[in-house]
């Protein structure tokens, strides 16, 4: 009787195990392959892609610094994302309207058996890890030349606990504008607004670069701003439709509608550029492409292939012109135009989508009853987003300034970053 008690005693057991085993979602091994080169992708933007693209933009002796930026700043953005971001960013079980929660602080309860739909969490927390780290990235161009890299670090980590965890929980991880209907696939709103906003607060509360506007040196290397623009459109289709979370049918529209503006934005830069100076420059078709790709961004799971079109022909024309805007007219050395062509970008996709985003324009639909109750909720959400980007930056770059101190010397900003700040030169030539 001991016997059989025993054997009907472990048959329970195993069978509760193996109930408990069935009850997690089964795992979807395509989606999982898909989203793990997905990741991959997004990280190939940043290193090497955007590193590639902003050091061929400055002058030679700036180069090193501008990759050290890329490079150092993916470290501590995935070490930061691991410790708190991941779940202020997306606990919402323990968070409310404004912030997620810190039940998953250094990524507690995230295991083998845990699941964000059909794929491992944890391939989604490598996914979203990828989007943090590029996003402080973009704002590296405003300030490119003259931020000592101590305050580089210092600002990144605090702007990315003040400013970016709040913006995706707001949007992505079921926050107050999640709540609301808010379009945005790949970061609109959650990347490019408020890196486009912090970038031109930050540009101009360091001041310019010495000469700026007229005595400023061309881009010490298109050729290497034209691999880095390469490396960017083949990652952002990772960035948009690995954002999809699945390898389903909504993905391919995505990475179509993707292909479709950076392109498009790409020659209606050259052309305008053409009628505007005569030349068509290969950063001219580089920064376009760029600009095709950010407008896109949040309005990439809703719009189809006219909706495409139309938004990277206003990105080329629009983007074009808000870079005079912001050096000439506002006289903002935003050095590398991060507001001209990110923060617009994604400002004027997130706006657009609530219309192109219909049927009859070829779209996939939009969340709210009709066009204008959507732009309604987009205006809101981009109008908090914004307000606070900038309000936050202030009081980063505040406290930066009266700590480890925010710009470097003249005499450092002459000799160059790479051999003051880093004892490096980027080219050595033999006598």
């Amino acid at each position: 009787m001991k016997s059989l008690g025993a054997f009907l005693a472990v048959l329970f057991l195993s069978s509760g195990v193996l109930f408990a085993a069935e009850e997690l979602p089964p795992i979807d091994s395509g989606n999982t392959a898909w989203m793990i080169t997905a990741t991959v992708l997004v990280l190939m933007m940043t290193l090497p892609g955007l590193a590639l693209f902003y050091g061929g933009l400055v002058r030679a002796k700036n180069v090193l610094s501008v990759l050290m930026h890329c490079y150092a700043i993916a470290a501590l953005a995935s070490i930061l994302w691991v410790a708190v971001l991941y779940t202020m960013s997306f606990d919402h079980q323990e968070g409310g309207k404004w912030l997620g929660g810190f039940g998953k602080t250094f990524l507690e309860g995230v295991g083998l058996d845990s699941r964000q739909g059909d794929i491992p969490e944890t391939v989604f927390v490598m996914f979203q890890m990828t989007f943090a780290i590029i996003t402080p990235g973009l704002i590296v161009g405003a300030f490119v030349e003259r931020m000592k890299f101590v305050a580089v670090m210092v600002f990144t980590a605090l702007w990315l606990v003040l400013v970016y965890a709040p913006a995706v929980y707001w949007v992505w991880g079921g926050g107050i504008m999640f709540e609301w209907g808010a379009i945005d696939l790949a970061g609109g709103i959650v990347v490019h607004a408020t890196a486009g906003v912090s970038a031109l607060v930050l540009a101009k509360m360091i001041g310019p670069r010495k000469g700026f506007p007229s005595q400023l040196q061309p881009p010490h290397s298109p050729g290497m701003v034209m691999i880095g623009a390469s490396l960017l459109w083949v990652g952002w289709f990772g960035f948009n439709a690995g954002s999809q979370l699945a390898a389903n049918e909504a993905a391919g529209m995505t990475m179509l509608v993707t292909h479709i503006s950076a392109a498009t934005a790409s020659l209606v830069w050259c052309l305008v550029e053409r009628m505007q100076t005569g030349k068509t420059g290969v950063v001219g078709i580089a920064t376009g492409m760029v600009a095709g790709l950010a407008t896109i961004t949040p309005a990439s799971g809703n719009v189809g292939p006219m909706g495409a079109l139309i938004i990277g022909a206003s990105a080329g024309v629009i983007c074009y012109f808000m870079c005079g805007v912001i050096r000439n007219k506002l006289k903002i050395d935003d050095s590398l135009d991060v507001f001209a062509v990110h923060g617009v970008g994604g400002i004027l996709g997130t706006l657009m989508v609530a219309y192109l985003g219909l049927e009859k324009f070829g779209g996939m639909g939009i969340s709210a009853d009709s066009p204008m109750e959507q732009l309604v909720i987009q205006l809101k959400s981009l109008g908090i987003t914004i307000v606070w980007s900038a309000l936050a930056t202030v009081i980063i770059v505040l406290i930066i300034k009266k700590t480890v101190g925010l710009r470097v010397s003249e005499e450092v900003e002459s000799e160059g970053l790479d051999s003051a700040e880093h004892g490096e030169t980027a080219y050595s030539l033999d006598s």
